[in-house]
C-alpha cells in the first residue's frame, strides 16, 4: 500500500494583520449535500482561554474552501469552546469537545503550576443543515471529577449509539488528585438525554497517562478507541495505546501498544474493514504527519503500511524537545483523515511553518 500526495494547501491561512490565529484542531466531515466542513478554532493567543469555534467550508471536494466564521458568535465572550466535527449515518453533523467559562477576558486555561486546564465540561452540539446552523452546546455528565482533553470527535454508530473518550485531566485546584492514567469513554443510548461512562483504556504503567484519543466504528461493527501514550516522569513516551469493544462500547479489550511511536492519533475506518491511522511524528525521525494502514485484533494493531504523508519544515517552534509540556511550543499537531465519496483521503492539521501558519490539507490517493 502506497499514499500518493494529489494537492496539497490551507484550508484557512493566517495573514500578518489576523488577531486570531488558527489554534488547534482541524477535522472534517462530508456532509449529506457534498460539502466538506472542516472544524477548528481560533483564539487571541496561545494559552488564552478564548477558544472560538470555526468553520471552513468547501462545495468542489477540497479543491476550494471558504470561511463561514465562528459556530456560536453569541458564546465567545461568555465560553472557551473547542470542538471536533463528525458525521452520523444518518447525515447530521455533530460537534463533541470541552467549553470553559471565561471569567477575566485574556485569562489562561492552562496552569503551569497544576499542569491543569481550567474546570471544563464535555459538549456536544450537532447541525441538520449541512453544517450552517448549530444547536446550542449540551453537556455530559462526566463520570470523573476534574477537567477534560477531548480533541476526537464524537462516533455515532450504525445501531444508534452516541460515543466521545476523554483523558481525565488535572484542574487548577492542586487538592483535586484523578486517575490520570486512563482515557474513559461516555454513551448515550437516547440521542443524548442520559449518559453512561465507561473505561477506554488503561495504563498500567506509573506516572503515565493519555491524551489525543480517538473512537471510531469499524466496518464489522467493533469499536476502536486509540491514544497517545505519555510517560510523565524520566524516558521517552510509550508507543500509542489501542483497545477494541465488540458490544458498543460497554466492555473493552486489555489495553495494548500500536507498536508505533507518534503523538496524537486520529482514525479513519475503511469499507473494507481496514483502518487508517495518523498520528503526529515530533521525536523520532523525520518530523511530519504519517499515515499507518492497520488491520487490529485484541491482541495486535496490524500494521500494513506506515508513510510519512507531510514533511514539517520544523517540528518546534524553537527547537525545543517536543516533550507533551511543551505543548506551547509546537509547529504543528492534531491531524484527521477522512475518506471522500470517490475513494480519495483529505488530511488536514494545524500548523506553524516558515511557508504559511493555519490549517492546512493534503489530499491523497491510496494505491495497493
Amino acid at each position: 500500500m502506497t499514499f500518493n500526495i494529489l494537492a496539497e494547501g490551507f484550508i484557512a491561512e493566517h495573514q500578518p494583520d489576523d488577531p486570531h490565529p488558527i489554534a488547534a484542531g482541524s477535522r472534517c466531515a462530508v456532509a449529506d449535500n457534498g460539502d466538506l466542513v472542516c472544524s477548528y478554532v481560533i483564539q487571541s493567543a496561545l494559552g488564552v482561554n478564548d477558544f472560538v469555534p470555526v468553520i471552513s467550508r468547501s462545495m468542489d471536494g477540497g479543491h476550494q474552501w471558504s470561511t463561514q466564521g465562528p459556530i456560536w458568535p453569541q458564546l465567545t465572550k461568555q465560553y472557551s469552546i473547542n470542538g471536533s466535527i463528525s458525521r452520523a449515518p444518518s447525515g447530521a453533523l455533530f460537534l463533541y469537545g470541552i467549553q470553559i467559562p471565561i471569567d477575566v477576558a485574556g485569562e489562561k486555561f492552562y496552569s503551569t503550576t497544576t499542569g491543569g486546564i481550567k474546570q471544563n465540561e464535555v459538549f456536544w452540539a450537532t447541525s441538520t443543515d449541512h453544517g450552517l446552523t448549530w444547536t446550542p452546546p449540551s453537556l455530559i455528565p462526566k463520570p470523573t471529577i476534574g477537567s477534560a482533553e477531548a480533541p476526537g470527535p464524537l462516533c455515532i454508530t450504525r445501531n444508534g449509539r452516541w460515543l466521545g473518550c476523554y483523558a481525565p485531566y488535572k484542574t487548577f485546584d492542586p487538592a483535586i488528585t484523578m486517575d490520570r492514567r486512563q482515557i474513559v469513554a461516555v454513551y448515550s443510548d437516547d440521542k443524548g438525554k442520559t449518559w453512561s461512562g465507561q473505561r477506554m483504556l488503561r495504563f498500567e504503567q506509573e506516572n503515565t497517562s493519555g491524551a489525543e484519543a480517538w473512537i471510531i466504528e469499524l466496518a464489522d461493527g467493533r469499536l476502536l478507541g486509540t491514544s497517545w501514550h505519555i510517560n510523565e516522569g524520566e524516558g521517552d513516551d510509550l508507543p500509542n495505546a489501542y483497545a477494541l469493544s465488540t458490544d458498543g462500547g460497554s466492555n473493552w479489550s486489555p489495553t495494548r501498544s500500536t507498536g508505533i511511536l507518534g503523538q496524537s492519533t486520529g482514525l479513519a475506518a475503511l469499507p473494507d474493514g481496514r483502518v487508517l491511522f495518523i498520528y503526529n511524528q515530533r521525536k523520532h525521525g523525520e518530523p511530519g504527519v504519517r499515515l499507518a494502514l492497520v488491520e487490529p485484533t485484541e491482541t495486535d494493531f496490524g500494521i500494513l503500511a506506515d508513510e510519512l504523508i507531510w514533511r514539517a519544515e520544523t517540528a518546534t517552534q524553537s527547537e525545543s524537545s517536543g516533550e507533551h509540556d511543551e505543548w506551547q511550543d509546537f509547529a504543528f499537531g492534531e491531524p484527521s483523515v477522512t475518506v471522500l465519496h470517490n475513494g480519495e483521503l483529505l488530511v488536514t492539521l494545524w500548523c506553524i511553518q516558515s511557508s504559511g501558519q493555519g490549517v492546512r490539507f493534503v489530499r491523497l490517493g491510496m494505491a495497493e
